[in-house]
């Protein structure tokens, strides 16, 4: 019987934890950059906004790339994160929208209260994403005010530059902020599956091998 993609992903986690990571942290990268396309251009890309807004949906996934939808989904922050450990992507503006993100994610899991309501404003939702979609205002919207409401309270705040003529469309700050959201749904997971910033000192090597298989 042939496995999919997800089903190879959890075997090489199960050995390794860092095959888990780099999936989690794929999933950051991919939401961030198109926090930055959103920002820039006022558009996203529509397989990469479900599969982000999807992302917070997934409460009991049973494997990290399950969260996403499948590894597959996640390719293109797999291939983002493979040329940033390489150095063959010199973009530094998303390594430095990722590191308060990471420090926000910090601050968040500490605070049960808020993190009690993001999940219940989640559930409450789960029921007009399974109608709806991902990528439906109706989905995107509420999910962008409970980010508002909630971790945008934190310090330190996610600064995201971009076109002001885009920025300022209430459309577009909300797709920005669910897909902060999102982020920070990524991060958490990284966490979770041991993920710190010693691994960018100490763990190059084996995260890119890690990438590597889950590319094929």
């Amino acid at each position: 019987m042939t496995r999919t993609t997800s089903e190879i992903a959890a075997s090489l986690a199960s050995v390794e934890p860092i095959y888990d990571r780099v999936v989690a942290l794929a999933g950051l990268l991919q939401a961030l950059a198109q926090v930055r396309r959103i920002a820039d251009t006022g558009e996203s890309n529509e397989d990469i906004l479900a599969t982000c807004i999807g992302s917070l949906f997934r409460f009991d996934a049973r494997t990290t790339a399950d969260v996403y939808g499948g590894l597959e989904h996640v390719r293109p922050g797999l291939l983002l994160l493979r040329d940033y450990l390489s150095g063959a992507q010199r973009d530094e503006a998303l390594p430095r929208l990722a590191m308060p993100v990471l420090q926000l994610e910090r601050r968040f899991v500490r605070d049960t209260a808020m993190t009690d309501r993001v999940r219940r404003g989640l559930e409450m939702l789960a029921g007009r994403f399974e109608v709806d979609g991902a990528t439906h205002p109706d989905v995107i919207a509420p999910i962008g005010q409970l980010y508002s409401q909630t971790l945008s309270t934190l310090k330190p705040r996610v600064l995201v530059q971009g076109n002001p003529h885009y920025l300022g469309q209430p459309r577009v700050v909300a797709e920005v902020r669910a897909v902060l959201l999102a982020a920070v749904r990524s991060a958490v997971l990284w966490r979770q599956r041991g993920g710190s910033l010693w691994d960018f000192a100490f763990q190059r090597r084996a995260m890119a091998a890690a990438i590597d298989a889950h590319l094929g």
